[in-house]
């Protein structure tokens, strides 16, 4: 596991590196209560993503997690709620 925390800059390098970057859409700005659609990354993307936060940070994440509504708040929210002791869900 890289960290104990995931974070914003963690999610936007998973995010370039799974599915790359809209160029109309700047990920370093002020991103974390836009939805992933209005990001332009659709559910085939963020399965993607998904899948490589699962990997590295060795947690599972139900398929429920990933929904069209989706922010990057709510995500960093359900990633670190496993990471921490309490809500820890094997792997």
């Amino acid at each position: 596991m890289a960290s104990t925390q995931f974070t914003l800059d963690d999610l936007r390098r998973i995010l370039r590196e799974a599915a790359g970057a809209d160029e109309n859409v700047d990920l370093d700005a002020d991103i974390q209560d836009t939805t992933f659609a209005v990001l332009g990354y659709e559910s085939i993307a963020l399965l993607e993503t998904g899948g490589r936060i699962e990997r590295e940070y060795s947690i599972v994440l139900d398929d429920d997690d990933l929904g069209d509504d989706l922010t990057p708040r709510d995500l960093l929210d359900i990633v670190n709620a496993q990471l921490s002791p309490s809500g820890a869900r094997a792997a």
